[in-house]
């Protein structure tokens, strides 16, 4: 029998009474990692990476040059440098809607279509508010404002897509990894059609949406390459992140939640209600991302270019330890070795498999507990 209640900020359905011992859930994670915790990493970032020489020996012909390019090949010019820094910016979004979601014990999987749907509601948006006379792009001040509005809806719309498996979750104790999968993978599809079908651009062979207007586009900060100015926001995003979980109420009440949920409750939070909170705030942070790829890279929604950056942002938040501090090196050490995986399959003998079997090697490391305990162990007590 399940005397727990049912409601939205009490006991949640489904759980049987944990007792003083109750379930524990995420252990709260300091905001600056101790020096052990940082040394086991460091450790792991140089396997992982003594790695990438043992496989470029193993599988190519040219060692030499594979490493060069997969190593210097992202840092050789400011195109490369400003394009690895730019397709950062997706990851540290998401890897701070990840870290939010997970500081409440919540597991968002549902990123992929989260930001896919948010780039495409943004898009739209900007389309029609870019649309025939006085129109939103019509003068800068008015830009801005349609730009912000466009971008608002499609972060609002990703987060509303989160906040449903957070409601099942906090209403009826349904897991949200599975809900958020199974939404995201809903939203793909129909964002799929949407974009081939009713909303593709005739005008261009490519099956994508009608391009943004020019006046709501980012400026670009390093020409020629892509980089532009969602990178500062990003920047400034994770201070913002930081600053909410560690120095508001509202973002203790998140760790408590994460922390220990009975505890919380015991203590007075509203716990669905901040299950509920932090997934919409997830699912945001991922829409936000998808805009900002329409902003300042693609400038339309093309069909499929955000497969892959759901999961490379939960990777993110996996290798900062779900730390907003640690998301920026976290995110700008995906995005090198992406990038230097991608430039030495380009410029050397190595396939593309060789290439994802570096990239998976170097997480399955990153995010290895086992590893990470070696200097925790030795810690002083």
């Amino acid at each position: 029998m399940n005397s727990d209640r049912n409601g939205l900020g009490g006991w949640r359905a489904g759980h049987p009474s944990p007792g003083l011992g109750g379930r524990r859930g995420m252990p709260d994670v300091p905001l600056y990692p101790s020096l052990y915790t940082a040394a086991g990493m460091i450790l792991v970032l140089a396997i992982s990476l003594v790695l990438v020489v043992v496989l470029a020996f193993l599988f190519s012909k040219s060692p030499g040059r594979t490493l060069w390019f997969f190593f210097l090949g992202p840092l050789r010019d400011r195109y490369q440098f400003g394009n690895m820094l730019n397709g950062a910016v997706p990851l540290i979004l998401g890897g701070l809607g990840v870290s939010i979601a997970m500081r409440a014990n919540n597991f968002n999987l549902g990123g992929e279509g989260q930001l896919y749907a948010g780039a495409f509601v943004s898009t739209i948006i900007a389309v029609a508010l870019g649309r025939g006379t006085g129109s939103f792009a019509g003068s800068p001040g008015l830009a801005w404002l349609g730009a912000a509005a466009a971008l608002l809806a499609g972060t609002v719309f990703a987060g509303a897509a989160a906040w449903i498996s957070g409601f099942c979750r906090a209403r009826w104790n349904t897991s949200e990894l599975i809900t958020s999968f199974l939404i995201s993978g809903s939203l793909v599809l129909i964002v799929d059609y949407l974009v081939t079908g009713p909303f593709m651009d005739r005008t261009t062979n490519l099956l994508s949406t009608e391009k943004i207007p020019e006046a709501f586009r980012f400026p670009l900060i390093l020409p020629p390459s892509n980089l532009n100015a969602g990178f500062y926001c990003a920047l400034g995003l994770v201070v913002l992140v930081s600053v909410f979980l560690f120095w508001t109420r509202t973002g203790y009440e998140i760790r408590m939640t994460g922390g220990n949920e009975f505890f919380a409750r015991y203590g007075g939070i509203e716990t669905g209600r901040i299950t509920m909170y932090a997934m919409f705030l997830s699912g945001a942070f991922y829409g936000l991302a998808g805009g900002f790829s329409v902003y300042g890279t693609y400038y339309a929604t093309i069909k499929e270019f955000s497969s892959g950056l759901g999961w490379n942002g939960l990777a993110t938040a996996l290798i900062a330890r779900f730390r907003p501090v640690l998301i920026l090196p976290a995110a700008v050490f995906f995005a090198w070795i992406g990038a230097g995986a991608r430039m030495a399959m380009q410029f050397s003998d190595v396939t593309l498999e060789i290439a994802s079997v570096v990239q998976g090697l170097i997480l399955l490391l990153a995010t290895s507990q086992v590893l990470l305990n070696i200097f925790k162990r030795s810690a002083p007590r």
